[in-house]
């Protein structure tokens, strides 16, 4: 367990933190205006921001991130892969969670922090498939 912990640990957490800053602005920018201002539904709205956020994540954590220099379709279905299965996990856990802790609050409200605790599940769940998976290489 310890082997596999310090390999989560180093300069690719930093730059995958960075990296995950401006897709978190990026992000959540268009999934709390689609939810709150266009009245979309919370999975179209929470998807939108993952659809968007994930093609420039793709790319700045390819070469940025963990500097891969694999080019092939099977690193990109892995990333798809890995996305869609972070998503499904995070807010279909997130979304039931706030249901029973917030049970007393606004639909609008449990959506909105069910959407803010799906994100932070999404990034824990999407940078150790990233790094484990995607992106893996010798030092990984």
């Amino acid at each position: 367990m310890k082997e596999f912990i310090k390999k989560l640990y180093g300069w690719s957490l930093f730059r995958f933190a960075l990296v995950g800053a401006a897709n978190t602005l990026v992000g959540a920018g268009v999934m709390f205006a689609l939810y709150n201002l266009a009245h979309c539904s919370y999975w179209l709205s929470s998807a939108a921001n993952y659809v968007v956020g994930s093609v420039l994540s793709y790319f700045l954590n390819k070469y940025f991130t963990f500097k891969s220099k694999g080019k092939s379709p099977h690193e990109v279905l892995l990333f798809a892969l890995n996305i869609a299965v972070c998503y499904l996990a995070a807010y279909g856990a997130a979304k039931p969670m706030m249901l029973r802790l917030l049970a007393d609050a606004s639909p609008n409200l449990r959506d909105n922090v069910a959407m803010l605790v799906g994100m932070v599940l999404f990034t824990l769940l999407n940078y150790i498939g990233q790094k484990l998976l995607v992106f893996r290489n010798k030092e990984n």
